[in-house]
């Protein structure tokens, strides 16, 4: 077997694994919350027969054991169950919820990676100089600031002082792209925000150790410009380090958005995830968080996968 090839096998096989055991981890944390979940849906008032028969009816007395193989046979079958608050089906609420996750978080990563890597190749061709002195501080800022700090402040630039958005995110079935875009502008605005100083700071420190490079002085000799130098021969030998930790910001942009969601009010994951998680409603919670470690995992090995094949020494072996 090509050996680029079993790498990327291993990686595949590696991320199954860990999967299989976030699942596990994640069932078992659920189910050591203190409380009984029957009696939180049933109330303080309820008979030991009610609480008894809907234990039953849940599956409550079975072995956790028994319940996390019926749990992860439901989902490898595409069923994640219905949740305990209104009995509604717990994959038609996700999925109706998660395009509009994917959504606010490919807005923000359209805007965020290419702005990222075009300020860290300018701070590294300036390194040193105030232009790099300026973006670093900027955004060292920006992302020095709390998700919820940053979100009320961009809300009261935006909607009070320059009263161009609403405060609140709202998206409806059969809006136009649009006004869907506008809608979600503030949040897309704080989650740039955030994620922007870890790639450019990335994308920076891996063009910076590249330079150092012996054939980075011969392209300097040849009389090529210092951006040519960058954009040519430092940055795709610099690819690898810049794609993981895009690729981090992109499994952030999925998963971290939980409190921008709630903030805006923005009907996605993260708010169906806080929703639930006051309702006690187990099941809901656990779903979700295995779709969140999915996706965290699956990006993750798409940046390992990334990062092997941007190694000539992989693609290329002797």
């Amino acid at each position: 077997m090509h050996p680029i090839l079993r790498l990327v096998v291993q990686r595949l096989a590696l991320g199954l694994l860990l999967l299989l055991a976030v699942s596990a981890v994640i069932f078992l944390g659920v189910e050591a919350l203190p409380g009984d979940t029957a009696q939180a849906i049933l109330g303080q008032q309820a008979t030991p027969e009610a609480l008894a028969n809907l234990r039953e009816k849940m599956g409550l007395n079975q072995p956790p054991l028994t319940r996390y193989f019926q749990w992860l046979g439901g989902i490898l079958t595409g069923d994640l169950g219905h949740a305990l608050t209104n009995g509604a089906d717990i994959a038609q609420s996700i999925g109706q919820r998660l395009g509009n996750t994917l959504f606010l978080a490919g807005c923000a990563a359209v805007i965020a990676v290419p702005l990222a890597i075009l300020l860290g190749l300018i701070a590294a061709r300036y390194a040193g100089r105030w232009p790099d002195k300026l973006i670093s501080g900027v955004t060292l800022t920006t992302i020095s600031l709390p998700e919820f700090v940053a979100a009320y402040f961009v809300i009261y630039l935006l909607t009070q002082l320059i009263p161009i958005f609403q405060p609140v995110a709202m998206v409806f079935p059969g809006m136009g792209f649009w006004e869907k875009l506008h809608a979600v502008a503030l949040p897309v605005i704080v989650l740039v925000l955030v994620v922007l100083a870890h790639m450019m700071r990335m994308t920076r420190a891996a063009i910076l150790n590249v330079m150092q490079s012996a054939y980075i002085e011969t392209a300097e000799l040849k009389g090529l410009s210092p951006m040519t130098i960058i954009w040519r021969h430092a940055f795709p030998n610099a690819i690898a380090p810049v794609v993981s930790v895009v690729m981090l910001n992109l499994a952030y942009l999925v998963v971290g958005v939980v409190v921008v969601e709630v903030v805006f009010g923005y009907n996605a994951l993260g708010q169906y995830l806080v929703d639930h998680v006051t309702k006690r409603d187990l099941p809901v919670v656990q779903a979700v968080g295995l779709i969140f470690a999915a996706v965290y995992i699956f990006l993750n090995m798409l940046a390992d996968i990334i990062g092997i094949l941007a190694n000539p020494r992989l693609r290329h072996p002797k």
